[in-house]
């Protein structure tokens, strides 16, 4: 990738551009190839300054933490933008939340606990950043994002902010209907009153559960495929044999068959196939097509 051609093309910033910066150590599940130019925005002024004034055919590709994030070995062409902590502020506003796109999931319900709002009790258990979850519908134990949501604010790729509400977020299950031009920056969930040690004490029994049916300390993405309708995923995995099923470092969870994880030196390619090959055993097994939850983004290693 010509990084270095590149910069010379992009236009002032406060923040930081980075060449050639390697992601396998941002995303979970440490595989991955580099990006071309990494952006670090300074604020939220400084990321709108980027996108009103960059060429219009330099790609940008926007990442949170990588929780469910697969970057191909060849690595993301264009620019990358990671957002900095001064887009992860959370603040209470009477029964509402107010969290930044680059703040925790498990921060901001842990937030909402401490201010005795219950309803975000879910978000402990989702992996990643707000930014992600805004643009996955994310969600677990029977809630989803689109239940607490009150309006979203984003920036489209001329810099313009965009307030969205529910509606226009045109949510359906694990994915958002907004624009994929638009990057998120904040968002505002309700809440409802509560006793805050009742709070805790829910978050605490769903932090509890998941630790112990899902790999929560492997290097994985997360859920690795959709629920189809009517279906469970890891259990269309398990029927079609493929618990602990292995492709170079990359193996399909024996305590968790619908997780992905790399056992230490998987490429991206690796963990890539080992997922088609489930989805062609699922197939072959039920019939049923397996959709990827987990994003993969750039180029094969090679690729032109």
């Amino acid at each position: 990738m010509m990084s270095t051609r590149l910069r010379y093309t992009l236009p002032p910033v406060r923040g930081t551009y980075a060449e050639n910066a390697p992601l396998k150590d941002l995303v979970w599940l440490r595989a991955g190839g580099n990006a071309e130019i990494l952006f670090r925005p300074a604020d939220l002024d400084d990321l709108a300054a980027f996108l009103a004034a960059r060429p219009a055919n330099i790609p940008v590709t926007v990442i949170g933490v990588g929780s469910n994030l697969l970057v191909r070995d060849g690595g993301i062409p264009g620019v990358v933008i990671r957002l900095p902590a001064a887009f992860g502020k959370v603040s209470i506003e009477g029964s509402q939340v107010r969290a930044g796109a680059a703040a925790l999931d498990s921060a901001v319900a842990r937030t909402a606990a401490d201010a005795g709002l219950t309803g975000l009790e879910f978000l402990r258990g989702v992996p990643g950043t707000i930014g992600g979850a805004l643009r996955m519908n994310a969600g677990c134990y029977g809630c989803e994002l689109k239940d607490i949501l009150v309006e979203a604010k984003a920036l489209d790729r001329k810099g313009r902010l965009v307030a969205l509400a529910p509606a226009d977020m045109a949510f359906t299950y694990r994915n958002s209907g907004a624009s994929d031009d638009l990057i998120f920056i904040e968002a505002v969930f309700a809440g409802t009153p509560d006793d805050a040690a009742a709070v805790h004490t829910r978050m605490d029994a769903l932090v509890a559960e998941r630790e112990a049916s899902q790999p929560v300390r492997a290097k994985t993405g997360g859920s690795t495929f959709k629920n189809p309708p009517g279906h469970k995923a890891w259990q269309l995995i398990d029927e079609a044999g493929c618990r602990g099923l292995r492709i170079g470092g990359a193996q399909m969870s024996e305590k968790h068959c619908n997780f992905l994880i790399n056992t230490g030196d998987a490429s991206a390619a690796d963990i890539e196939r080992l997922g088609e090959e489930v989805r062609a055993r699922v197939k072959q097994s039920s019939g049923i097509d397996l959709q990827w939850e987990i994003r993969r983004v750039g180029v094969p290693e090679g690729a032109e």
